[in-house]
Parts: structure tokens; C-alpha cells; sequence
């Protein structure tokens, strides 16, 4: 791919934005290339987990100012038809299979708060800034703000949403944005080897249902809960795991 590096490192696929000399900002090419690597993990069965992060000083910088000026001429239809690819974009990496990790630094501005909020987990370097920056252009943060606030407490979120102003890692954490702050370096191994000792199938599960919870009533919420933990008792791997605890024990 143009824009981004991609990697596969002991079953962990590790996605790199790669557009450093703009902060890593967002065009139609890169919305697709970002789109296309979260579906297709869903057929990469080995997949545990997936690590985004972006290459240079900043993460990423929202959207880009180039493909902004040019949003000025489009007519209305295409303006719906450009936000419906980013839209398209958060969706597949809300909707990935597997544990979705984001590791921030430098800044997170406007959009590129989309991708943290579809994360499952977060990882920022202290000194990061975050901003919804889009009121400050006329703009409105539209297509993230149902990702945002699937995530976060529409009270939490809503003042930086209407004042654009930038906040810090400690407002990102208590909002709900990112889980761990990190200080010095940090490497990926370090990041993944949380993830490296839990089982593939189980995590898949997890995740499934916790997305599935969301929209299911409680009589629903008893099915799929009582199912899923069915489910993963008699499996080989819940199996084959829970044998070896035991055995150990």
C-alpha cells in the first residue's frame, strides 16, 4: 500500500500511517487503504490482534488540508458520498474481528479521534494534545460523533466537542478516549505481549458479544451471555486452556 506500512509479526498485524511529512492527515487514497487493511484482517484467521500507530512524530493529524480545500467546490451529493467513505472507514475498524490497539503520540486531532474511539485499546505517550478542532473551521465533528459517543458520556465529551479546545492526556483518560499513558519509549512487543497469552477464538468472542450487547434488550442480553459462555466451555480451545490452568494449579 502508498500510505500505509503493514506488517505481520507473530500472529499480530501492525499498521503503520505513513504519511509523516503531513502529520499522517487523511485523504480519500489513505481513508481507502485503512478501510481495506481492517476489512481484510476479518479473513486473516491467525489475526490475534492489530496495532495501529503512525510513523514520525504525530499520529495523526485528522483530516488533510489539501483534500479540505478541495471539499470546498463539491456540490452537497458529493460531499455525502466523500463523508460516507470515512464513515466507511471507522465502521471497519469498529467492526475488526479481533482487538483493535492504538498507540498515540505527538497529537490527535479532529477525525483521527474517530480511530481511537472504534479502538478497543489505547495507548498514548504523556506530552500527547488531543483537540476536536472542527468548529474552530465552520465544520462540525459529524461522522465521529457516533463512534465518539458510543465510547464516551455525551457530558464528558460535549464541552471539547462545541469549544475545540485542545486537552491533555489526564481530560483523554477520564473522558474515556485512552486507556494507558506511557512516558519514555515503548515498543510494540511491549504493547502486544498483553495480548500475545490470551486465546484467539476468546478474544473474538468477547468481543463479539460486547458489541452485540449494545443494541440487545435484556432478555436478549441472558441468550447471548449464558450462549457465549456455553459455547466457549466446550471448545477446544476453552478446553485445551482451561486444562492446562488446572494442570499447573
Amino acid at each position: 500500500m502508498k500510505f500505509l506500512n503493514i506488517e505481520i509479526k507473530d500472529q499480530f498485524k501492525i499498521i503503520s500511517l505513513n504519511r509523516p511529512e503531513v502529520k499522517n492527515a487523511f485523504h480519500p487514497e489513505m481513508i481507502a487503504e485503512i478501510t481495506q487493511a481492517f476489512t481484510e484482517t476479518n479473513q486473516q484467521k491467525d489475526i490475534k490482534a492489530v496495532l495501529l500507530k503512525g510513523e514520525g512524530t504525530v499520529f495523526c493529524a485528522g483530516a488533510d488540508l489539501g483534500w479540505m480545500k478541495e471539499m470546498v467546490n463539491y456540490t452537497f451529493e458529493q460531499n455525502v458520498a466523500d463523508s460516507e467513505k470515512l464513515w466507511d472507514m471507522f465502521e471497519a475498524i469498529k467492526n475488526t474481528e479481533v482487538p483493535v490497539i492504538v498507540k498515540a503520540q505527538g497529537s490527535v486531532f479532529g477525525g483521527a479521534l474517530g480511530i481511537l474511539a472504534c479502538a478497543d485499546y489505547v495507548y498514548a505517550a504523556e506530552a500527547t494534545k488531543f483537540c476536536f478542532s472542527e468548529v474552530k473551521l465552520g465544520l462540525a465533528p459529524a461522522v465521529i460523533s457516533s463512534f465518539i459517543l458510543r465510547k464516551c458520556a455525551d457530558g464528558l465529551v460535549r464541552p471539547w466537542m462545541l469549544s475545540a479546545e485542545v486537552f491533555d492526556i489526564a481530560t483523554a483518560e477520564v473522558i474515556g478516549l485512552v486507556h494507558n499513558r506511557f512516558f519514555n519509549v515503548l515498543s510494540d512487543e511491549d504493547i502486544l505481549s498483553t495480548f500475545s497469552g490470551n486465546g484467539l477464538e476468546a478474544m473474538k468472542a468477547t468481543k463479539k458479544l460486547l458489541n452485540q450487547i449494545q443494541s440487545a434488550n435484556w432478555t436478549e442480553q441472558k441468550k447471548l451471555t449464558t450462549t457465549v459462555i456455553s459455547e466457549r466451555r466446550i471448545s477446544a480451545e476453552g478446553q485445551e486452556r482451561l486444562k492446562k490452568f488446572f494442570d499447573k494449579k
